[in-house]
């Protein structure tokens, strides 16, 4: 089996490159007369509760836009004591945003009017373009054709529009309040779905989040969610990024952005449909995108610190965290509850979710000890029991003891509301311990008992206090695992440095198409890859002298570009240990291909010393088209084939690490001393990963590698590769 079978093929399509247009990237200059305009213009502007063009005079209007507003329908002379233009061709020039609140039918003629107005960019809320068909596609292909000759920046067709809280600029028809950032640290919001935006941005707004920007990019014709991206980059009032995209469309660009963003402090948090096949082909009719894989996405995007979550409720618990918590967890946590049952609770989650809760005791915790009563014991998570109801000031004490212990990166408050009695006995003492303990660490709190009357007041002083607040205990864990794991990721580059000359040359050895085992392992040889002692040969007689050279037992093995499977063909013969073994070996060989490919031209037989028994990995990696390099590694075998027991990577991985993310495999206790086996190879497997990775890079030209099997030995001996295949571009 090869790599790319577990890890599946790359399917995604630029709709900008299949459709031939120019790929002009909007300007700062652009986005900002989109973003933040001193003119508007309304093209279907309309008096009707409801319709597009009335609904977002209204948004103008409650915002407070202090702009020059433009009206245009033909049909009207004036509305809301506004004067009408007949047409776009009348707007005076260099509007600086123009809104189409018209059916699609016409917004073609209004966009090549915008053009000739030079209005500095569009917003198009209609559908039916790439998403609806081909005419549908050549009308958006027309659009992009515009936008670059005309340098207009067009946000849509099929969106929503944006929302400016900063400035107070509402460019949308769905019903925006007036509700201005006013200071506070915000989130932009980027999505290609305009539903989930307008969800997401009630959802933050009800938690009292601040939110900066709000852009609908929809099937993004001539800018899409990397424009916008490194437009938030260094926006002052943007602070974190929450981003709901169903397909890049410049996975490379994104990744480099991502990257400032982290090294500039600031965090994106991801919500990414397309782990089925289903979400794909819905991805496809929804916004014209053909969903890329979504592993290999996952792990490149996470190694640039983008947090990957997998609910809209998820999307909106880490936001919230990531905001009201600039310093983010690192590390574990502790859990402070009330409830013994909860506490297992606890443990079974925080396993699964891989947040760690280390186990505390009276001897190594003695602030804690000293504390708590007598009869509680000291454990993670701490159960407080009912003893704070008759001792309020036990919040405070044991929350000073586990903020100071350094062991715990975060502190979460699991606490039972009951009822408005039970709140004001509680809520006061935690909010009156936070306000006189200033944390440094984030302190996280959530209500064990959803729907339990809490006044409004008390979750508001926590928020003001920075306290991120949850109506459950599971989703503040879940928020909490996400960003530690954030903070825990090895981000250093140094292992892996500048590929030498040598390994860069590699490049120009290769040809297109599939490269057989021998060829391949002559090409990787040099680099740190071990493998068997092998000959290539072209006769029974040259065979014979290659065995008795490289001593027996051998294997034989049929060498073909156009044979990439050789044991489905019996184009592999094993343990051939004596001269007429060899012989009849290499008659069944032949006889095999004859029958199950006929008509095929072998290169050769290799022979190979045949290898001792190890333990059997695949090792393997792709270039993928639009994301670069991934290696996968998994345990060989059924295991691969049929427990999926890989580990997908980035190609940047330093040995560390890679040695980390083996150990996280299913099958991990085989590489420790399990059941009297001496221990295995870890170090030299992972340089082998670090080997295929380097070669990965260096040479872009290479679709895939497969190592398979590789035998790994006992510690301090190594690791060989008994079959190699690469496939160039």
């Amino acid at each position: 089996m090869r790599a790319s079978e577990i890890v599946g093929a790359d399917t995604a399509t630029d709709l900008h490159a299949s459709a031939g247009t120019p790929a002009i990237r909007p300007t700062p200059q652009g986005l900002k007369r989109l973003l933040a305009p001193r003119s508007v213009a309304i093209v279907g502007a309309s008096a009707t509760p409801g319709a597009l063009g009335a609904s977002t005079i209204a948004n103008l209007e409650r915002s407070g836009f202090s702009g020059d507003i433009y009206l245009v329908n033909p049909k009207r002379d004036e509305i809301g004591g506004r004067r009408c233009l007949k047409s776009a061709d009348e707007l005076p020039l260099g509007v600086d945003v123009a809104v189409l609140a018209i059916p699609r039918a016409g917004v073609l003629e209004a966009v090549h009017a915008l053009a000739r107005r030079k209005a500095g960019a569009v917003i198009i809320f209609s559908a039916g373009f790439a998403e609806g068909g081909e005419a549908g596609r050549n009308e958006q292909r027309e659009i992009a054709r515009i936008a670059a000759d005309s340098g207009m920046v067009v946000e849509g067709p099929n969106c929503l529009g944006i929302v400016n809280y900063v400035a107070g600029v509402a460019l949308t028809f769905v019903e925006t309040p007036a509700v201005i950032l006013a200071g506070r640290p915000g989130i932009g919001i980027v999505s290609q779905s305009g539903a989930m935006i307008s969800v997401l941005s009630v959802m933050l707004t009800s938690r009292n989040l601040g939110i900066s920007y709000s852009i609908s990019t929809g099937n993004e014709a001539a800018s899409g969610v990397e424009d916008y991206l490194e437009y938030l980059i260094d926006d002052p009032h943007t602070q974190v990024i929450g981003m709901l995209v169903e397909q890049f469309r410049d996975p490379r660009r994104f990744l480099a952005l991502a990257e400032r963003l982290r090294r500039g402090g600031k965090r994106i948090v991801l919500l990414h449909p397309g782990r089925s096949s289903a979400a794909r082909e819905s991805a496809a009719t929804h916004t014209g995108a053909l969903a890329g894989d979504f592993d290999t996405m996952r792990v490149l995007v996470e190694r640039q610190g983008v947090v990957l979550v997998s609910t809209l409720e998820e999307l909106g618990d880490v936001l919230e965290l990531a905001l009201r918590c600039p310093a983010i967890p690192a590390g574990p946590a502790a859990v402070l509850t009330e409830s013994g049952a909860f506490k297992a609770l606890a443990l079974d989650l925080c396993e699964q979710i891989g947040l760690p809760l280390p186990e505390i005791t009276d001897q190594d915790a003695p602030a804690l000890r000293a504390a708590m009563p007598e009869f509680v014991p000291v454990s993670n998570p701490v159960d407080l029991t009912a003893q704070a109801l008759v001792d309020p000031d036990l919040y405070r004490r044991t929350l000073a003891a586990l903020l100071a212990d350094e062991r715990f990166g975060s502190v979460v408050l699991a606490i039972v509301q009951t009822d408005e009695k039970t709140s004001a006995l509680k809520f006061p003492s935690i909010i009156t311990a936070i306000e006189e303990l200033k944390p440094r660490k984030p302190v996280v709190f959530a209500g064990l008992d959803e729907g339990a009357v809490v006044p409004h007041e008390y979750i508001a002083r926590l928020r003001g206090l920075g306290v991120p607040c949850y109506v459950s205990p599971e989703r503040a864990l879940r928020a909490v695992a996400s960003l530690t794991a954030l903070s825990s990721r090895d981000m250093s580059r140094r292992e892996l440095e500048a590929q030498s000359s040598a390994l860069a040359s590699l490049a120009g050895k290769l040809r297109s198409g599939v490269v057989p085992e021998y060829r391949a392992k002559e090409l990787l040889a040099p680099f740190g890859f071990a493998f068997s002692p092998g000959i290539l040969t072209g006769s029974l007689t040259e065979a014979h002298a290659a065995a008795v050279s490289l001593g027996f037992p051998v294997v034989l093995k049929a060498q073909s570009a156009d044979l990439p499977h050789k044991s489905d063909a019996g184009g592999v013969i094993l343990s051939l240990g004596d001269a007429a073994q060899l012989e009849h070996g290499w008659h069944r060989l032949h006889a095999n291909l004859a029958k199950r490919r006929p008509g095929l031209v072998l290169e050769g037989v290799l022979v190979e010393k045949m290898s001792r028994v190890g333990t059997e990995f695949i090792v393997g990696g792709r270039n993928d088209p639009q994301w670069g390099p991934v290696v996968l590694v998994g345990f060989g075998g059924v295991q691969a084939e049929v427990l999926k027991d890989v580990r997908l990577l980035p190609a940047d991985l330093p040995l560390n690490a890679i040695e980390r993310e083996l150990s996280l495999l299913k099958g991990a206790a085989l590489l420790r001393a399990f059941r009297g086996a001496p221990p295995l190879d870890v170090p030299a497997l992972a340089h082998l990963i670090v080997s295929v990775a380097s070669v990965l890079k260096a040479a872009p030209a290479i679709r895939e590698i497969d190592l398979n099997p590789v035998l790994v030995y006992s510690e301090g001996a190594g690791v060989i590769a008994l079959d190699a295949l690469i496939t160039v571009a």
